[in-house]
């Protein structure tokens, strides 16, 4: 009598997120607990404000098998050639690698908490402005831990179907106008695992 073979389906590897700053590091950190998603948070992945320091960490991730979604501001590249070049060698360098996800928003993450209560892709001439509009719908918001740490202000952020209306907007608005995020991708990524 032949033995039935046991099929188990491969999940995806948990991905490790590699951030800018402590921003997306406490944005994704009260994500995991609101959400329930499956995704490593190290500090030391976050922080890295440049394109070698973004690289520098990704190959870490890879030398160890995994999965690396790497959050970070493209308004530097906006003023400053040399880092402008720099992300551009990384983008062409991990473009094709489907253990890479690279979502950067213009001018900063702050744009995408702000496509959560406004539909806009207007210019934003620096990250203090989207920050300044933000505000109108989070009065407190300040890139400071002791604000940043309070879950609070993602659990608002979310509720209501606001990020599902976020990645809508992000998607429908491309990478094409004067402002645009691609984090709607993490949250797919998180939201497909989640649901394996």
């Amino acid at each position: 009598m032949a033995r039935k073979a046991s099929i188990r389906t491969k999940k995806s590897p948990i991905p490790t997120l590699i951030g800018a700053g402590i921003t997306e590091q406490w944005y994704f950190k009260h994500l995991k607990t609101l959400k329930d998603y499956r995704v490593k948070i190290r500090p030391r992945f976050f922080g890295t404000e440049t394109a070698n320091g973004m690289t520098k960490r990704i190959e870490e991730v890879l030398r160890n098998d995994g999965f690396a979604i790497c959050v970070f501001d493209a308004d530097v590249s906006t003023w400053n050639e040399m880092e402008l070049k720099k992300w551009n060698a990384l983008r062409r360098k991990y473009k094709d690698n489907p253990s890479v996800m690279l979502c950067d928003s213009l001018p900063s993450i702050e744009y995408w908490f702000l496509l959560h209560y406004k539909n806009t892709n207007r210019y934003f001439g620096t990250s203090q402005a989207v920050i300044d509009d933000l505000k109108n719908f989070i009065p407190q918001y300040d890139k400071t831990e002791k604000f940043l740490q309070q879950e609070k202000w993602v659990d608002e952020m979310v509720d209501e179907g606001r990020q599902e209306e976020a990645c809508d907007r992000a998607k429908a608005f491309g990478t094409d106008g004067e402002s645009y995020t691609n984090v709607y991708k993490v949250i797919d990524e998180l939201n497909n695992i989640k649901n394996e």
